[in-house]
């Protein structure tokens, strides 16, 4: 299981839009309303800012960076049904990794502060490959000593288009959490799609153990 992180795992949200509107209305750009924000977020800050503020975007990232820094563990909270789901894998033995465009530091300090480091092998953000999503280079880091190969049984989990159309790019399962998924969701479908990570571990309990196989000796199990 590949997953992402914002709003399909934990909810960090109002910390995002407050950290970029902080950064718009300093470089005197209007603030986003929380629609417009969930409607335009979708790349990583180093894709999205040089759009965003042109020569002036590593300024403009620097003062993000400081206001999230500051702020962004004050609300995180696990969105309903995501431990349960890490932990119902992590029983049976499920490799799990995360591939987020949050920065790297951000998102491994957030699963610490959650003390969900243990069910991850890999917790991969933006600028810690070559590349971002929905390039398929950190779905390559995240799968590194995986007892999978990102063309078989591989599913990815997100909220978003942009989620979808990397694990199309990538060879990956499509999983589609939520009901929003944005305008890309058309060209880049989700083979399943779930409301919340608690249905989807409500069909996890209910099916047992028999699509679970062991890997090999020293790996983690997989499905």
């Amino acid at each position: 299981m590949l997953y992402d992180w914002d709003n399909t795992l934990v909810d960090n949200w109002g910390t995002v839009v407050a950290a970029l509107n902080h950064a718009l209305v300093t470089f005197g750009h209007a603030p986003w309303s929380d629609d417009e924000a969930r409607m335009r977020i979708r790349q990583s800050l180093r894709d999205s800012f040089p759009t965003l503020f042109g020569d002036r975007w590593t300024d403009a990232r620097d003062v993000f960076y400081a206001y999230f820094d500051a702020h962004h563990l004050d609300h995180l909270r696990p969105l309903p049904g995501a431990q349960a789901l890490l932990e119902t894998l992590a029983e049976r033995g499920v490799w799990q990794a995360v591939v987020s465009n949050k920065t790297g530091r951000f998102l491994r300090a957030e699963a610490e502060a959650l003390g969900w480091g243990r069910y991850f092998a890999h917790l991969v953000g933006a600028q810690d490959a070559e590349r971002d999503k929905p390039d398929c280079a950190p779905v390559r880091m995240a799968l590194t000593g995986a007892p999978l190969g990102a063309d078989d049984e591989i599913w990815f989990i997100g909220d978003a288009d942009i989620d979808m159309e990397c694990a199309h790019a990538s060879g990956c399962i499509p999983i589609l959490i939520g009901d929003k998924g944005g305008e890309g969701i058309s060209q880049f479908p989700p083979r399943y799609r779930f409301p919340s990570c608690q249905s989807l571990n409500d069909l996890v309990k209910g099916i047992g153990d028999t699509i679970f196989v062991p890997a090999q000796a020293g790996a983690a199990g997989h499905v």
